[in-house]
């Protein structure tokens, strides 16, 4: 997967930008606040249809303009692909080759890009939202169903606890509730079944990645914990049925809450390195280490899954890795991953992969391209 051309009209502080890429590693240079996460965010906003950044698409639009628009031209394996999003404070209109998306589940997944921020540390050490968060954004790129079941759920939950503060004030809400937990189990079953999947070959591919780093010295592994007494070796069928049982059973504590207390939405991943959790008791070089072996699994993951490899995007991400680290990254994605990199500058950078890039000045919301 290669992205040949962006362009950016009244997005963030870009007037208007049409930058032409015919590089494997491309450097974004300049000094903070001019742009430059910006043009990697506008990559990801393509691929996602949203920013990793906000969820406030207005944020994104220039100020005082009306409007935002973000184009790409890529080329897949299978022929070259045309998107493009138009953002306004109304809502968001996208479209490939020109055709415009009935629904964001439908666009999503027309290419492919792994973003890796110095803020993904968070993903190990951060609250459980944001691993939900990295779970649902990652398979929602390599499966349309998921970001269609997903989404189904998440609406469900807020009719679902719109109905339990209504039981609260005494309002007859019982029969509904129960149709709520019917729908709920179905989706919750479906969404667990892509989890576990995914987390299957997310370990998989991270043990691997992780024993290179530490050359063998540690071990990874991952445990996903769910609110519901669902396992990976259950059918989809008995996962529905054992989720219902459960829904049924702390009703009248979910109605005393006044919310949802079970389900994919309250679940939680755990990292290990040699049995020992990562989040309480690592050290900050294994925090990095797990964050990195991570993204470099979602690549693989990736590829396997759509049988080319995604677009890798690198906000300031090598300034937080020591030597070792940024060694092993640019290694793994030497002639394989087309990558974009934000930095201030390109001294230290000495590393082979880094030496064939193209340069790209961003100053003030313009770019330029070193000759």
């Amino acid at each position: 997967m290669i992205l040949k051309e962006l362009e950016l009209a009244q997005y963030r502080n870009f007037e208007r930008v049409q930058v032409h890429f015919d590089a494997p590693i491309v450097l974004f240079v300049g000094p903070n606040a001019q742009g430059k996460t910006n043009m990697l965010e506008s990559i990801y906003v393509l691929a996602m249809a949203k920013s990793h950044r906000t969820s406030k698409d207005k944020e994104l639009i220039k100020w005082e303009e009306p409007f935002a628009r973000l184009s790409c031209r890529a080329d897949r394996r299978t022929g070259p692909v045309h998107l493009d999003i138009q953002l306004t404070s109304k809502g968001k209109k996208a479209k490939i080759n020109q055709l415009e998306q009935r629904r964001l589940s439908d666009y999503i997944g027309a290419i492919n890009a792994v973003m890796f921020a110095p803020e993904d540390l968070s993903i190990v050490k951060g609250s459980p939202v944001i691993r939900r968060r990295f779970l649902d954004m990652e398979i929602g790129q390599v499966s349309k169903s998921y970001l269609y079941h997903i989404l189904q759920y998440q609406k469900l939950i807020q009719q679902r606890n719109l109905a339990m503060k209504e039981l609260q004030m005494g309002k007859p809400f019982g029969d509904m509730l129960d149709i709520y937990n019917a729908q709920m189990a179905h989706l919750a079953a479906k969404v667990l079944n892509k989890r576990f999947g995914f987390m299957d070959k997310l370990e998989r591919w991270g043990q691997e990645i992780h024993a290179q780093i530490t050359q063998g010295r540690e071990t990874l592994t991952l445990s996903y914990e769910s609110t519901l007494p669902v396992t990976p070796d259950m059918s989809e069928s008995e996962a529905e049925e054992a989720a219902y049982r459960h829904l049924t059973s702390i009703k009248d504590r979910e109605i005393a809450r006044g919310t949802s207390l079970a389900g994919p939405h309250r679940d939680d991943i755990h990292f290990f390195i040699n049995g020992t959790s990562v989040h309480q008791y690592g050290s900050q070089g294994q925090q990095r280490t797990t964050a990195l072996s991570l993204k470099l699994a979602e690549i693989e993951l990736i590829h396997q899954e759509v049988g080319e490899y995604p677009l890798l995007l690198l906000d300031d991400v090598l300034s937080e890795l020591d030597a070792d680290r940024q060694s092993h990254l640019l290694h793994n994605i030497k002639d394989r991953v087309q990558t974009f990199v934000t930095t201030t500058g390109v001294e230290g950078l000495y590393h082979q992969t880094l030496q064939q890039a193209a340069i790209y000045r961003v100053k003030q919301g313009t770019i330029t391209r070193d000759i």
